[in-house]
């Protein structure tokens, strides 16, 4: 494999001299660009599509092919054709590889190469596998928030980023008021008007600190678990008039691509089975009861709108089953 984003022509050269290599790319992104089965696509948007390595498919046109942010400026691409995949396995842990590493999910393939090193699903479910979380450190935190705070810091072996939660207040015997907070750093740190992500940061910290005792868990699954650098090209596609779900799907990744049952193991590794969630995400309240952790009331959290992010708020709420 050879990812296309990080390639160039003369590797690219190097990597397929008979310049046979296929193009992969997700079911997604294939049926935004009219080669793949759109009812597919919207079942399995990160399924794997293979597409014939035709004599103009050069490095240039495969880069369009990956980069959604290029359509309007390529608007003709091919013809294409879409080839049988083969086995499946190599080809779906490849996408789900890119997206990992905050890739486009699109690869130069060739199946005729060494046999010495091979890449599979499992080897991405170990990579993926909140059950190997651990806590590796924790501290007393105060904060402007609440003086009284501690944070505890979780990682896996194989995984760069930590996940952290945030305990405020003394167990009392109360499930504690949960918040599961997916990093933002344009709407956490930069203050972006785009989402509602910083206001719910520190509105959630407000109430987890009024209620007394309560737990914000801080989860490294940036733009939605497809990494900052795609979530901002996600951005370029919403001011192209996209929504935040059809931009995700136009890059080729799933609508919601985190885990949070990463969110499930911090919890049990804290002793805390029994919660409230301050959500409006029910499939959050979902995920942690098919792992483990009862929630015994969601608790809706309500923000004002701004001019930025109404559009968004609408998308949550009309097409990601956000209610309060």
């Amino acid at each position: 494999m050879l990812a296309i984003e990080t390639a160039d022509p003369v590797r690219l050269a190097d990597f397929d001299p008979a310049e046979r290599a296929a193009v992969l790319l997700s079911a997604g992104r294939a049926a935004t660009l009219k080669l793949g089965n759109q009812l597919d696509a919207a079942v399995a948007p990160d399924a794997p599509v293979l597409l014939e390595r035709a004599p103009w498919l050069d490095f240039a046109a495969a880069t369009a092919l990956a980069d959604p942010q290029r359509d309007l400026a390529t608007p003709l691409k091919g013809p294409f054709r879409a080839i049988p995949v083969g086995p499946p396995a190599p080809a779906e842990a490849a996408l789900r590889f890119a997206r990992i590493a905050g890739l486009l999910p699109a690869f130069f393939v060739r199946e005729d190469g060494p046999a010495d090193v091979s890449l599979t699903v499992a080897d991405i479910d170990a990579h993926e596998d909140a059950s190997r979380l651990r806590i590796a450190t924790r501290a007393r935190l105060p904060i402007a928030a609440a003086e009284a705070a501690e944070i505890v810091a979780f990682r896996t072996p194989e995984a760069a980023g930590e996940h952290v939660a945030l305990l405020i207040g003394q167990p009392d015997g109360t499930p504690p008021l949960v918040r599961l907070h997916s990093e933002c750093l344009t709407g956490d740190v930069l203050g972006s008007l785009k989402c509602d992500c910083g206001p719910q940061l520190h509105e959630a910290l407000r109430r987890i600190e009024g209620a007394g005792w309560g737990i914000l868990l801080y989860l490294r699954q940036e733009g939605r678990g497809i990494g900052l650098v795609n979530k901002l090209r996600a951005y370029a596609l919403q001011d192209q008039g996209f929504d935040t779900v059809d931009a995700n799907i136009r890059l080729g990744f799933a609508v919601d691509a985190r885990d949070f049952a990463v969110a499930a193991q911090m919890l049990a590794l804290l002793g805390q089975r029994r919660i409230q969630l301050l959500t409006n995400n029910p499939a959050k309240a979902a995920t942690l009861a098919s792992h483990g952790i009862e929630v015994v009331e969601r608790v809706p959290i309500a923000l004002a709108a701004n001019p930025h992010n109404q559009r968004y708020l609408a998308t949550k709420r009309d097409r990601t089953g956000h209610q309060l």
